[in-house]
């Protein structure tokens, strides 16, 4: 699948929903962000974890397709921890690889503000589906 299918298909998709924008994809690092607004809060004011490990589970995923030659995976593991309320404003989620195998592959991910303040971190692990042959 082309990148820019994979992209249009995002736009229809709960990416579109949380205004995910690409900002950087290779097979050594994926950057996506977000600009957190008033629909992005919990009741308390600050970002949902729910969205922030979205876009960290997203930020790996695009990271699988970019290290794999456009094939994509399925989220069979995450963890992530939350180390700093992150409110309202431009959010940065990055992927990094650690291990990879012929059908999995193992990375972490964070997110920072504008500012540049730690807010998350998240490892996963991703399995490729079986290629038809």
């Amino acid at each position: 699948m082309e990148w820019t299918e994979i992209l249009e298909n995002n736009e229809r998709s709960f990416w579109g929903l949380l205004g995910m924008k690409l900002l950087r994809a290779d097979k050594d690092r994926v950057d996506i962000g977000i600009t957190a607004e008033d629909k992005h809060l919990n009741s308390m004011g600050i970002v949902h974890g729910g969205v922030l490990s979205s876009l960290m589970d997203q930020a790996m995923g695009i990271l699988v397709t970019a290290a794999k030659g456009g094939l994509q995976g399925v989220t069979t593991h995450l963890n992530v921890n939350f180390l700093a309320a992150m409110g309202k404003g431009e959010l940065i989620a990055s992927a990094f690889p650690i291990q990879e195998t012929f059908r999995s592959m193992t990375m972490r991910a964070e997110i920072r503000n504008g500012e540049g303040t730690l807010g998350c971190i998240a490892n996963a692990t991703f399995r490729l589906p079986k290629v038809k042959s």
